[in-house]
């Protein structure tokens, strides 16, 4: 090879190169336009099903109460002789939140009732995902298909169901009088025992899923490994398993504990009537006070309450990952 050819293949080499990342540059940038439409799609959804309603409830919350249709003034008011527009903000309703001590019993009940459920969820649906995860092919399509078995039928009728189960000379009571195990019914229904049964029966597919994800993905090496290492199952499943699947844990405890806080139909039907969470505050106030901007007033704190937990985590997650 002589000296003209082995400066020209250098030469070459580079210029290839550099037109395959122009090539590949003007690929992406064709490709930014289809990114774009790809992320205004679930951006649209959010801003036309969360965010206008949430500002619609805001702006109610900061209105007055008033027997009319809508039955809350208007934040705006205009003065024609003036030609000015004057704008009225009531916070009374935000305030009377923190003054009036039934609006905190129900937060807190909620919360409790809201953090009960889901712990039980998760020691149920934990073990259920992690056998789901480590059963053959086969057997994993029919286990899964149990799990989600139960969204097929109406939630009402499920709720309806358990009130059968759990009421005096229901299908319980029966079996343990039959078995001697009682002497006499026992009084389940309308209790908060029959709210956390709901609760969780209803809402434990939600917890199994997000699991069964994580686990599913797991990788078996890393189990191996440490039992090179001279690990027990125990200490596999403590030191290596546990640690992985916390962001399934993670998203079930999520998608369990928000609705439960705010749940309303189950602790109507199956609780009993002194039984005070916040789902069924909103719905005194919004239906039989008709005080709308009140109600809205413990919606948005409500939200907040939700929301703001998890931006913060989010967040933190964020930096966390930057730094590693």
């Amino acid at each position: 090879m002589n000296r003209r050819t082995s400066a020209f293949i250098p030469a070459a080499t580079g210029a290839v190169s550099g037109l395959w990342r122009q090539a590949l540059h003007g690929l992406s940038a064709r490709l930014q336009p289809g990114k774009t439409l790809v992320a205004s799609i679930p951006t649209f959804w959010l801003a036309l099903f969360f965010l206008i309603p949430f500002v619609v409830v805001f702006k109610i919350s900061l209105a007055e109460p008033a027997i009319a249709v809508p039955p809350y003034t208007a934040l705006f008011e205009w003065d024609a002789d003036l030609a000015l527009a004057s704008l009225q903000l009531n916070l009374g309703n935000y305030l009377f939140l923190f003054e009036d001590s039934l609006y905190l019993e129900a937060y807190l009940n909620s919360i409790k009732v809201a953090a009960i459920s889901t712990f039980i969820t998760l020691l149920l649906a934990y073990p259920m995902a992690y056998m789901i995860a480590r059963s053959s092919p086969s057997n994993r399509v029919i286990l899964l298909s149990l799990v989600i078995l139960p969204f097929w039928t109406s939630f009402l009728l499920r709720v309806y169901a358990w009130m059968g189960f759990l009421k005096k000379n229901g299908v319980v009571n029966e079996l343990l009088l039959s078995m001697g195990l009682i002497d006499e019914p026992l009084i389940m229904l309308q209790t908060d025992f029959a709210i956390y049964i709901g609760i969780i029966y209803t809402y434990l597919p939600f917890m199994v899923l997000p699991l069964y994800s994580t686990l599913e993905k797991l990788d078996i090496s890393l189990l191996e490994a440490a039992e090179d290492l001279g690990c027990k199952p125990m200490q596999r499943f403590f030191l290596v398993t546990l640690p992985l699947s916390l962001p399934g844990m993670l998203a079930g405890c999520l998608l369990v504990f928000i609705p439960a806080l705010g749940e309303y139909v189950i602790p109507a039907l199956l609780g009993g009537s002194d039984t005070l969470m916040i789902g069924r505050v909103l719905w005194d106030e919004f239906f039989l006070n008709r005080d709308w901007p009140r109600a809205s007033a413990v919606a948005i704190l409500m939200l907040l309450f939700l929301v703001m937990p998890i931006m913060l985590l989010r967040n933190a997650q964020g930096r966390r990952e930057e730094r590693t």
